[in-house]
């Protein structure tokens, strides 16, 4: 059985410790990394984000490795070029392949919009939540924001990290100085804002229009407008092949780097996956400006002695302040930081973060208008860095 079948429903140290010792046996762990292996796209590593104001944990989908079970055979690959509904070999057998007559006029608070009228055996349902800590415990306060520390460092200690300003210092240049890649590009989103899915769905698009590409386009468009020199690199490294993602992609922020040294920050974006248990997805949502928009959370990683990262205290610094200054003008946009023993490819440069937006069961437009958010709050602080040197 694939772990990705098992649901959660104990404290996290069990679940999490029984993930520990199986993914010893079966050499998921690679240490020199600092990566654990993920199982799948609705699999889910059972380490802590967050803790949720309600006492629960939220369960942080592990995919920034390799992956474990690659597509069989007969399918051809891990994807169908089809963005949406499902590409057929993503379908269980004998499903029907779902088209635009599955969908309708329904009403949805009150406006006709068009839902998914989803096969009762395949629906399943969406909660929506609100994870900017606010009300949560065991967070590390800076400014507006918080940390959620899940390494082996004293809470103090962070802290005390996060009393000096990030060193990164912009200028007012044309050259681009934030630097946008896409390890798994193919990571797309909920087509309907609506209260169930079809559990059918992979959240996978090759379709640059339609998964997270979208979101680094209004990224950059935003920056852009803002006078910022910005390079978006659209490459899909997770397709055809899912395995080696974070290979690829480290060789395509080296090429950058090298030929672009104004380069001061790399921004890798992803959409999480957050699940209560095989039937009820999790949309970290947030109401901005009378507007839905999704959740994001920036990834910090920190080096547990073994992998070569001398500078994450200093991607920390950065990280810190980026959500304080989101949160400062956009509140709720954003989760806690994630302060973390991993590497994802944060050892390359200084100002390399990981920004996660909603989840899969948020929707596009939720996420491109969280990206335009952060954008805005990043130009801002660029901007105040120029100003101050």
């Amino acid at each position: 059985m694939r772990l990705k079948e098992m649901k959660v429903k104990t404290p996290f140290a069990v679940p999490f410790a029984f993930f520990l010792l199986t993914a010893s046996v079966i050499g998921l762990i690679n240490l020199n990394s600092g990566s654990l292996i993920p199982i799948g796209e609705r699999a889910a590593v059972f380490s802590a984000a967050l803790i949720m104001p309600d006492g629960g944990f939220l369960l942080l989908e592990e995919r920034f490795a390799s992956e474990l079970y690659p597509p069989d055979e007969e399918s051809g690959g891990a994807f169908e070029s089809r963005p949406f509904p499902y590409g057929e070999a993503e379908l269980p057998k004998g499903a029907p392949l779902l088209s635009d007559e599955d969908y309708g006029i329904a009403l949805n608070g009150g406006a006709s919009a068009r839902l998914p009228r989803i096969p009762e055996k395949y629906r399943a349902s969406i909660i929506s939540e609100d994870f900017s800590g606010h009300n949560g415990s065991n967070l590390i306060r800076f400014g507006a924001g918080f940390i959620k520390n899940d390494t082996k460092n004293e809470d103090s200690d962070v802290a005390e990290i996060l009393e000096t300003g990030f060193a990164l210092r912009f200028e007012d240049i044309m050259e681009p100085q934030v630097l946008i890649i896409h390890t798994h590009a193919t990571e797309s989103f909920e087509r309907f804002d609506s209260d169930v899915y079809d559990t059918r769905n992979k959240w996978r698009s090759t379709d640059n229009n339609l998964n997270i590409v979208a979101v680094g386009s209004a990224i950059q468009e935003t920056l852009e407008n803002n006078g910022i020199g910005v390079l978006h690199d659209t490459t899909q490294h997770d397709y055809p092949s899912y395995n080696g993602s974070y290979e690829r992609s480290a060789e395509t922020i080296r090429r950058h780097l090298e030929e672009y040294p104004s380069i001061k920050v790399v921004l890798d974006l992803h959409r999480d996956a957050m699940e209560r248990d095989e039937q009820v997805l999790v949309k970290p949502i947030a109401e901005i400006g009378g507007k839905k928009a999704a959740q994001v959370m920036i990834v910090s990683g920190c080096d547990n002695g073994s992998m070569d990262m001398p500078n994450w205290r200093e991607n920390l610094r950065f990280a810190a302040a980026l959500g304080d200054k989101a949160l400062s003008m956009h509140p709720g946009l954003m989760r806690p930081v994630y302060l973390c023993h991993r590497k994802y490819n944060m050892d390359l440069t200084t100002g390399s973060l990981l920004l996660e937006f909603g989840s899969n069961a948020n929707t596009l437009d939720e996420a491109v208008y969280s990206a335009r958010l952060v954008a805005e709050a990043l130009s801002e602080l660029i901007w105040e860095n120029i100003k101050e040197a």
